[in-house]
């Protein structure tokens, strides 16, 4: 078991500590890649008991690390990243017996052939190792981030934000409970139990090869720390700096009840939109409600010139505004001049994470849908739609927005690799 947070901060072995949890874990990594599916979803099952038996404990976990946070000053949406509550403890205990219930891809032949010699050739999926997640705020990830890698058989190295310590400390034990019940290594999923930002930076160079990947999950910083310093491969999950498009012929009930939503049911996850752009022939007609629909709401409007007009209220929107993923009730507003000013207003401002487009036009969305560059496009949808849970993965490490090996939500079989197996009689090459 993980030792306790006070042992080892001020221990002043930090590397000797880190250098352990990379040697359990790829023990660890080793049994799972043999575990068999019905052992990894006992251990799911009893994970996602235990998190409901001990509810009570992560509550109170989660209530310090408010308090502190609260004590810090820190922005409204940065609390309700951190906030857990009922809902949201059921959520990750569902979550985990969504994951459970997936099939699982370890084993999964994905082609087969023989070749002219007679020998047969198998593309077979399998683990990726040992898996190093960095993630701020949100201590729900240690659920799903466990469970996700856990499924896929892969061993997890957790290093959850200082800010959700507590929170995090009590939702990994409940994951530990459930490895105990199904007799698998509890090194399987570990929380590095240090503040100590240093700690970072060890799991950055690969703990001495024991590392295979790092998802960075946070904001900007992080995510350029861990593109600069990584000495392992990363699966890169940067800002949502999420758009949403209203076309010429989009129905204008329908673009203010999917903008609300995407804008308003929760500023401060990677889905939120960020900014709105209409299209200058339906200004006249859409602006102004959606404008004011925001406003009432209570969300901050920096925008152009023609958005300035509408409203005293609406603030002037400036080039970084443009690029910013604020995560709070602000959002930048813009008119451009039709689909493909919004195509390019996207292709230069986004960071390739979400974006959507509201319309009746079939056309206007398929090609809105084929020429923009992100992990996610939507039509006639809510941005908010941009979670692992809402693809039927059960829940997602992250929204991966590079190009190679995974992109958009990151589950369990974006958390394989694959290898050939070939069975021959006697072949020789000649």
């Amino acid at each position: 078991m993980t030792a306790p947070l006070k042992s080892i901060e001020g221990t002043g072995d930090l590397a000797g500590v880190m250098a352990g949890i990379g040697q359990r874990a790829r023990a660890a990594a080793r049994v799972l890649a043999l575990a068999t599916a019905a052992q990894k979803d006992k251990a799911l099952a009893a994970m996602a008991a235990a998190i409901r038996a001990q509810k009570a404990q992560i509550l109170a976990a989660n209530a310090e690390d408010l308090a502190a946070a609260k004590a810090a000053g820190v922005a409204a949406s940065f609390l309700d990243r951190l906030t857990l509550n009922d809902a949201r403890i059921e959520g990750m205990a569902a979550g985990i017996e969504v994951v459970a219930a997936l099939k699982d891809p370890v084993g999964h032949v994905t082609e087969s052939w023989t070749r002219p010699n007679g020998m047969n050739i198998d593309r077979v999926r399998v683990p990726l190792g040992v898996i190093g997640i960095i993630y701020e705020s949100r201590p729900n990830v240690t659920a799903d981030a466990g469970a996700l890698c856990l499924k896929s058989g892969n061993a997890a190295i957790l290093r959850g934000g200082s800010d959700s310590t507590q929170s995090s400390r009590a939702i990994h034990a409940a994951l530990e409970q459930g490895l105990r019940d199904a007799s698998l290594p509890e090194a399987a999923i570990q929380l590095v139990p240090t503040r100590d930002r240093a700690a970072v930076g060890h799991m950055l160079t690969g703990l001495d090869g024991n590392i295979d990947v790092i998802v960075p999950r946070g904001g900007k910083s992080l995510v350029a720390r861990v593109q600069n310093e990584a000495r392992v491969p990363i699966f890169a999950h940067l800002d949502g700096n999420v758009h949403i498009f209203i076309d010429k012929a989009a129905d204008l009930a329908m673009a203010k009840t999917v903008l609300f939503n995407a804008k308003m049911r929760r500023t401060g996850v990677c889905g939120a939109a960020e900014t709105l752009l209409v299209d200058r022939a339906v200004a006249s007609t859409h602006l102004k409600p959606l404008v004011e629909m925001l406003l009432e709401a209570g969300c901050e409007i920096r925008g152009d010139k023609a958005t300035q007009t509408i409203d005293a209220r609406v603030k002037q929107v400036t080039e970084e505004d443009w690029r910013t993923e604020f995560l709070d009730a602000i959002i930048a507003v813009g008119v451009v001049d039709g689909i493909d000013a919004a195509i390019a207003h996207i292709e230069t401002h986004g960071s390739h994470h979400t974006d959507a487009i509201i319309t009746a036009d079939n056309a206007a969305a398929e090609k809105f849908l084929a020429q923009v560059d992100s992990a996610i496009v939507l039509h006639n949808a809510s941005t908010q739609f941009a979670d692992g849970g809402e693809f039927g993965f059960g829940a997602e490490i992250g929204i991966a927005t590079g190009r190679l090996h995974a992109r958009g939500p990151v589950g369990v079989e974006q958390l394989t690799t694959f290898k050939y197996r070939i069975r021959g009689n006697g072949q020789t090459r000649p």
